[in-house]
C-alpha cells in the first residue's frame, strides 16, 4: 500500500506576501514637458502657461503619472508643480521623476496602509517572481514592516526560499 502523501507546506504556518496581488492596475504614463520648451531649452513662463492651459488633461483620467524633463534643460519647480497641479485632477497618482520613482511612490503609499496582524510571529515567505514592475524598493519597504514582528522571512518561492531574517529568541 502505498504511503500518504503529505503537503507539509500548505499544512505549516507559513504565510506567503505576494507584492503582485496589491499591484494597481492603471496606465503608467511619463509626462515629458521638453515639447513644451523654446528649442527643448529654454522654459518660456508665458508659452509653457498657455500649454498647460490648452492641453487636454482628461486623457491621464485613472493613470499613474511621471513628470520629467528628458531635455538636457535647467526646469524650475513651479513648472513641475504647475504641470502636477492640472494631472492630479486626473490621475490616481503624480510624482516627479521617472517611472521607477513613480513606483517606488505607488509600493510606499500602499505597504503604509495596509496591516501586517496576520504575520506576527509567524514564518512568512516574501514572493519571488513577478510578472509586474516592482521596484526593489517595495522589498525594502516590506522588511521594514515585517521584520519587527514575523518570526522569520524568507524570500522566493515554497519550494526553495532563501532566508533573509529571523528572529532571535
Amino acid at each position: 500500500m502505498a504511503e500518504e502523501i503529505i503537503n507539509r507546506i500548505s499544512n505549516s504556518k507559513l504565510k506567503t506576501f505576494d507584492l503582485e496581488e496589491i499591484y494597481p492596475e492603471g496606465k503608467r504614463v511619463v509626462f515629458d514637458i521638453k515639447d513644451w520648451l523654446f528649442q527643448e531649452l529654454i522654459l518660456k513662463e508665458k508659452d509653457f502657461r498657455a500649454s498647460v492651459k490648452n492641453h487636454d488633461w482628461s486623457q491621464y483620467k485613472n493613470s499613474f503619472v511621471a513628470i520629467s524633463c528628458s531635455a538636457d534643460a535647467i526646469i524650475p519647480s513651479w513648472a513641475f508643480m504647475l504641470v502636477a497641479s492640472e494631472l492630479t485632477s486626473f490621475a490616481n497618482k503624480v510624482v516627479i521623476g521617472n517611472l521607477e520613482v513613480l513606483e517606488t511612490t505607488i509600493y510606499q503609499e500602499l505597504i503604509s496602509f495596509l496591516d501586517f496582524k496576520d504575520y506576527i510571529d509567524l514564518p512568512v515567505i516574501i514572493k519571488g517572481c513577478s510578472n509586474k514592475p516592482i521596484p526593489n524598493s517595495a522589498y525594502a519597504f516590506l522588511i521594514e514592516k515585517l521584520q519587527p514582528i514575523a518570526k522569520s522571512i524568507m524570500f522566493g518561492e515554497a519550494c526553495s526560499t532563501l532566508p533573509i531574517y529571523k528572529a532571535k529568541k
